[in-house]
């Protein structure tokens, strides 16, 4: 049986146990727009955030201070349905789990399938990379904050309109490591705009976040159909 969810506007905690004959349950934010279920058959973009490591554990409410997490609870008109999972204490993103937690969102909300967008800030910047290498079809664009990868995995993400972020002050990833992935990106023929703040250190979420244009550029994309996609290497 599913585990109930609060289906009302606004963000609120959630929790969601895979049925895999063991306990393993993902808490996360679940944020809904005004009017999200008012019209029959409109459907919603979805953006999935990937919070940084200072956030995991067990207290939900860390993952508010960063982030769309922390944008909708102010900015109550969001028009996107957000979904903000927390990762266990000491562990990395897994994109088994988070590809599982997706499908549910997809299954109980009036998701626009074509029009899923991923996002997260240092270990959830990787993460980032790491989720939409590991299946590029499930998304309509990504952006990565101050995160990096594996480059050999690079060509993957050739078919994702990608938007990067990093600080050229960044201690913690360093700006190598970013521009080295932006830069396999593009080698593959990938659409990558990168974004370099001049003076900033590892915190170059604040101000990506609180930009209107990176929500506005998400909305400029739509997953690529089957029939126009390039095939993915193995």
């Amino acid at each position: 049986m599913r585990e109930p969810w609060t289906l009302a506007e606004g963000q609120h905690p959630q929790s969601f146990e895979k049925q895999s004959g063991k306990t393993d349950k993902t808490r996360f934010l679940l944020y809904l727009p005004p009017g999200y279920d008012k019209v029959a058959g409109k459907t919603w973009p979805l953006i999935v955030f990937l919070h940084g490591s200072g956030e995991r554990g067990d207290d939900i409410e860390k993952v508010k201070l960063h982030g769309p997490p922390k944008i909708v609870e102010t900015q109550r008109d969001f028009p996107f349905i957000v979904v903000s999972p927390q990762a266990p204490a000491n562990t990395n993103w897994d994109s088994t789990s988070l590809k599982v937690l997706l499908d549910e969102v997809i299954a109980r909300l009036p998701v626009d399938v074509d029009r899923i967008y991923l996002t997260g800030l240092s270990r959830g910047g990787h993460g980032t990379w790491n989720m939409a290498a590991d299946h590029p079809e499930r998304f309509a664009a990504i952006a990565p904050v101050c995160g990096a990868s594996d480059v050999k995995r690079a060509c993957n993400l050739k078919n994702i309109p990608i938007w990067a972020f990093h600080g050229d002050k960044d201690t913690v990833v360093s700006l190598k490591d970013g521009a080295d992935m932006v830069d396999a990106v593009k080698a593959c023929g990938g659409d990558v705009k990168f974004t370099v703040y001049p003076g900033v250190g590892h915190d170059s979420w604040t101000q990506t976040y609180e930009n209107p244009a990176l929500y506005e550029w998400f909305l400029q994309h739509k997953r690529q159909t089957s029939a126009s996609r390039k095939p993915f290497p193995a």
